[in-house]
C-alpha cells in the first residue's frame, strides 16, 4: 500500500511539473497523441548582433549566458528579456531527454511557429532548416538521438524584417511602434514539443465534410506503408456513429455515413469525435491518434455566401492577434478563449484574424465556441513584386492552408491585405497562382486574395472604406446604382493612365470591376477611435485611429449604430462586414476593448447594435 502511495504521489507531481510549464496544453487538438514532451519553459539563449554566431559555433553550444522563457519571443515581457530593438539573429538552446520506451520509433520534434528562417542543430548536427515565420513544421531527429540519453538542442533563428523578402504582418518597421504596426516577434513564438510516432504511423488526415450526402471522407496520409491497416471511428460522445477500416495506404479514402446528421454552426456548433487506429500486418494497433470534425459547408451563389446551404450574413470583427505581455504569444490558453467570448459578448458572430497566422488552439476554440473565423497571412512587409518574395510567401501559405483546413469554424481564406496592384506582371501572377494552389490544397472554401485590395483572382469582392460620416459611408458605398470599386485612397494614388514607375494603364485595367456575380462585403470599416478623459495627456497625443474622435460617448455610441445600420441598409448588395477591432493594440486605439481586455464601454448598448442583422435593422 505505502509503494502504491508513493506512486501515485509521483505522478501527481509529474502532472504538476508539466503544468507549471507556460503554455502546457496538446497544441494541435485536431490530431492529438498521448505521447509527447512539451519542451517550452526555461532555455538559454544569445543575442548575435553582428551575426557572427556561425563563425563561434553557436550551434555546439551545450548553454548560452541568458535565459529565455519558450515559447515567448524575445521582445515580450513574458520571455524575460523584453528586448525590443530589432533582432536580426537569435540563439536558443536545451537539453532534451528522449525517454528510453521510444525506442523504435520516430522522434519528432514540432515547432508551432519561429519566425522568419530558422535552423534545428541536435549535438552541433544541422537536423533541418525551416522558412516561414507562421507556419508549423516538423523535424525528423530519430538519427541524431537515442533512446534514454540526453541531447543538446540548439535553434538559430534569423529574420530581415526589413529587407521586404518576407512577410512581416503589423511588425513595425522602424525602431517604434507607430500608426497601425506595433511590436516586433522574433524566434520562437509557439509551443515546441517533441513526440514519439511509430514508422509506420498516421502523418496527417484531410477531413472533407459532404453535408448533401451525409458523409465524411476521410484522406489519410502515412510515414511508411507496409502492408497495415488504418481503422477510422466517427463517434457522438459515447455513441459510434460510423466505423470504416481501410488499407493503410496514403491512397485510400475512408467513407463514414453519418446518418442523422448533426450540422456545426455558431448557432450550434456540434463536434464529432475522431479515432484514428494504425494497424500493421499482423493486427497490432502500432498508432493511436485522436481529433475531431465539424460537419459544416460553405459555398457561394450569387452574391451571398452560403453556411450549410443556407445565406449567412457575417458580422465580423478585426482581430490582430496581440498581447500586452506576449506579443503574437497567448499568454495562456484560456486567453485565446477569452478573446472570442469578449468578442461574442460584443455581438460579434466571428472575426476576420488579420495579419497575423494565429495558433490552432484560436481554432480549436472557435470550433468549440461556435465563432466564424477568415484565415489570414501576415502579408504586409513584403514586396509583392519580386519573384524571391513570392517564392517565399507561396510555401509559407500552402504549410498555413494545410495545417488549418480541417477546422470548421475557419470559412475564407485571405493570403494578402489591401495590395494596391504593385505592378501590372508580377502581382498579377502571384495572386494566380495563390488562388490556384489553395483550391488544390483545399478545395472547400472560397479564396479572397486581397482583402480591400485590387482583385485579380478572387470567389469574393471586398472593399475598406473609413468614413466616419453614416450619409456620406452609404454614398461612398452605393452611388447612382453602383457599388464602391475601390478604396478612395487608392484611387487618388494612382490617378488615371499614371503608374507605378511610369506605367501606363487605363482605369479598367487597374481596377477589375464588380459585376455582381460574387458576395460584396464591407471588410474594413469603423475604426472609431476613443481615448476617455481619465487616460493621461500623452496617450491622447501619440494615440492613432480613424477620424475625428467622437466629443462624447453618446457621440460614439450615435456614429457607430449609424454606420452600422448604413452596411445593413444595403444587405441586397453587401453581403457582411468586418468592424476595426476587437481591441486596442498599442498606440491604435479604435477598439471595442481596451489592449488589456477590459471593456471600454457599456456592452450591453455594443451587443445591442451589433447582434443587428438586415431583418432586425429592417425592423
Amino acid at each position: 500500500m505505502k509503494r502504491i502511495s508513493l506512486t501515485i504521489v509521483s505522478l501527481l507531481l509529474c502532472v504538476a511539473a508539466s503544468w507549471a510549464l507556460p503554455r502546457a496544453e496538446y497544441p494541435r487538438p485536431q490530431f492529438e497523441r498521448a505521447d509527447w514532451v512539451n519542451l517550452n519553459g526555461t532555455w538559454t539563449c544569445s543575442f548575435d548582433f553582428s551575426g557572427s554566431g556561425m563563425e563561434r559555433e553557436f550551434y555546439k553550444s551545450k548553454g548560452f549566458d541568458k535565459q529565455i522563457t519558450v515559447p515567448f519571443c524575445p521582445e515580450s515581457k513574458l520571455s524575460g528579456i523584453g528586448y525590443t530593438d530589432f533582432i536580426e539573429h537569435f540563439w536558443y538552446q536545451r537539453s532534451i531527454f528522449i525517454p528510453q520506451e521510444w525506442t523504435g520509433k520516430n522522434i519528432l520534434l514540432h515547432f508551432g511557429a519561429v519566425y522568419y528562417k530558422s535552423e534545428v542543430y541536435i549535438d552541433g548536427v544541422l537536423a533541418d532548416r525551416h522558412f516561414g515565420g507562421t507556419s508549423s513544421f516538423t523535424v525528423d531527429i530519430t538519427s541524431l538521438v537515442k533512446p534514454g540519453s540526453t541531447h543538446s538542442l540548439v535553434v538559430y533563428a534569423e529574420s530581415d524584417v526589413r529587407g521586404a523578402q518576407q512577410p512581416a504582418g503589423k511588425q513595425n518597421l522602424q525602431y517604434a511602434s507607430y500608426a497601425c504596426n506595433y511590436t516586433r516577434t522574433t524566434g520562437i513564438w509557439q509551443t515546441v514539443w517533441m513526440e514519439a510516432v511509430h514508422p509506420e504511423g498516421l502523418q496527417s488526415v484531410q477531413l472533407l465534410p459532404d453535408i448533401d450526402q451525409q458523409q465524411l471522407i476521410v484522406r489519410p496520409r502515412f510515414y511508411r506503408e507496409l502492408g497495415g491497416k488504418l481503422q477510422v471511428t466517427l463517434k457522438d460522445g459515447d455513441k459510434v456513429v460510423a466505423k470504416e477500416t481501410v488499407s493503410a495506404s496514403s491512397l485510400a479514402s475512408v467513407v463514414l455515413p453519418v446518418k442523422k446528421m448533426k450540422t456545426w454552426s455558431p448557432e450550434s456548433p456540434f463536434l464529432y469525435d475522431l479515432e484514428y487506429k494504425v494497424m500493421d500486418k499482423v493486427g497490432n494497433v502500432v498508432d493511436e491518434v485522436k481529433g475531431y470534425a465539424g460537419m459544416r459547408k460553405v459555398h457561394i451563389e450569387g452574391n451571398k455566401i452560403y453556411l450549410n446551404n443556407k445565406p449567412y450574413y457575417q458580422r465580423l470583427v478585426l482581430d490582430q492577434g496581440f498581447y500586452p505581455d506576449g506579443i503574437w504569444t497567448a499568454p495562456s490558453d484560456d486567453a485565446l478563449k477569452k478573446d472570442i467570448e469578449l468578442s461574442m459578448a460584443a455581438g460579434f458572430n466571428g472575426a476576420r484574424l488579420h495579419q497575423k497566422v494565429f495558433e490552432e488552439r484560436f481554432y480549436y476554440w472557435a470550433d468549440k465556441l461556435g465563432y466564424l473565423t477568415w484565415g489570414e497571412a501576415s502579408s504586409w512587409g513584403m514586396d509583392c513584386n519580386d519573384v524571391v518574395t513570392a517564392r517565399n510567401f507561396i510555401s509559407e501559405w500552402c504549410e498555413i492552408v494545410e495545417r488549418d483546413r480541417n477546422h470548421p469554424s475557419l470559412l475564407i481564406w485571405t493570403p494578402t491585405n489591401e495590395e494596391f496592384w504593385p505592378d501590372r506582371v508580377q502581382y498579377p501572377r502571384l495572386m494566380q497562382d495563390l488562388y490556384k494552389v489553395t483550391k488544390m490544397i483545399d478545395p472547400t472554401r472560397p479564396f479572397h486574395g486581397a482583402s480591400g485590395g485590387t482583385h485579380i483572382a478572387t470567389d469574393i469582392w471586398t472593399v475598406h472604406n473609413y468614413e466616419q460620416d453614416p450619409a456620406k459611408l452609404k454614398e461612398q458605398l452605393y452611388n447612382g446604382g453602383k457599388l464602391m470599386q475601390a478604396p478612395k485612397w487608392e484611387i487618388q494614388l494612382m490617378p488615371k493612365n499614371i503608374g507605378y514607375n511610369g506605367l501606363k494603364y487605363t482605369d479598367q485595367y487597374v481596377f477589375p470591376e464588380y459585376k455582381k456575380d460574387m458576395p460584396y462585403l464591407i471588410d474594413e470599416f469603423g475604426g472609431i477611435k476613443w481615448n476617455p478623459s481619465q487616460q493621461m495627456e500623452r496617450a491622447q497625443n501619440v494615440s492613432w485611429g480613424y477620424g475625428e474622435p467622437p466629443r462624447s460617448l453618446e457621440e460614439f455610441y450615435s456614429r457607430l449604430e449609424g454606420l452600422v445600420d448604413t452596411v445593413l441598409s444595403l444587405s441586397g448588395d453587401i453581403w457582411g462586414y468586418c468592424y476595426t477591432q476587437l481591441t486596442d493594440v498599442e498606440q491604435e486605439q479604435n477598439g471595442i476593448y481596451y489592449y488589456d481586455r477590459t471593456p471600454k464601454f457599456d456592452m450591453k448598448r455594443i451587443h445591442a447594435i451589433f447582434s443587428k442583422t438586415p431583418e432586425t435593422e429592417a425592423e
